[in-house]
């Protein structure tokens, strides 16, 4: 199993409009950072973690022209805002796009995206072919094990995703407490960090160490990253095992079964 990460940033991305702090200005490329998705691919399937606004960008950036499934976190902008450009996976795939998300998700797909659901809009234009599939339990996408893992965004309840050792929680503020027995035994965990400073639906850096040091994951990255936490002098004061990801970074794991 190979997970790359397509983007890292918060919904503004990084650099940010209009912004010239020292982050938004480097010259490191692992502060640049695009909307949060991750790429998880085995010999067999793959599948994307969100379709936010960069989805073309990403794809172009990665050569991505395979996906089998889009599982979605939840409905906010920079997870959905890339649904349109799901019309070239239809035709590269030859079939309807699978949707997966809970029940508030689907709605919001539909309502944000209403003309692809509604039988009148004329087809002449393209629309992209989203078969939606309600997330209610553990399911499979080919040769995928997938988990759903219960997490609080602020007052909203959204999910993460397990594959094998494999953990990817994004914009959480806390886990619910069912999410915990699922997040044993891991081998990388992805978590949310959005900055030093609290935050009402995000972990800030210090809540995501110490949360990642209680689920105990050999590896921990961290994602979600806002344009307050600089890659190289945030990774150099974290502790052993833990270290922001960045675009592009690319994990390979053992069989997600």
């Amino acid at each position: 199993m190979r997970i790359t990460f397509l983007g890292t940033g918060t919904s503004h991305g990084v650099p940010m409009i209009g912004c010239e702090c020292a982050t938004c200005l480097s010259v490191d490329p692992r502060d640049k950072r695009l909307r949060p998705s991750i790429f998880v691919e085995t010999g067999r399937t793959s599948v994307l973690v969100d379709a936010g606004p960069d989805l073309r960008e990403q794809a172009l950036r990665h050569r991505i022209t395979r996906v089998d499934a889009i599982l979605f976190t939840h409905g906010h902008a920079d997870h959905i805002l890339g649904i349109d450009d799901v019309r070239r996976f239809n035709a590269l795939m030859k079939r309807p796009m699978a949707g997966y998300g809970d029940a508030a998700t689907l709605i919001d797909i539909q309502r944000m995206f209403s003309y692809v659901f509604d039988p009148a809009t004329p087809k002449g234009g393209g629309l992209p072919q989203i078969d939606l599939r309600p997330i209610d339990g553990p399911f499979t996408v080919g040769d995928l094990d997938i988990r759903p893992v219960p997490v609080w965004h602020g007052a909203r309840p959204i999910l993460g995703f397990r594959f094998g050792t494999f953990a990817y929680l994004t914009d959480c503020s806390r886990l619910a407490d069912e999410a915990w027995p699922l997040l044993e035994g891991l081998d990388v965990l992805v978590l949310d960090a959005l900055r030093v400073r609290p935050h009402p639906t995000h972990f800030s850096l210090d809540e995501a160490v110490r949360t990642a040091g209680r689920i105990g994951a050999a590896q921990t990255y961290f994602t979600h990253m806002c344009h307050d936490l600089a890659h190289e002098s945030t990774n150099a004061r974290l502790p052993a095992g833990m270290a922001l990801a960045h675009d592009g970074l690319v994990l390979e794991m053992a069989d997600a079964r």
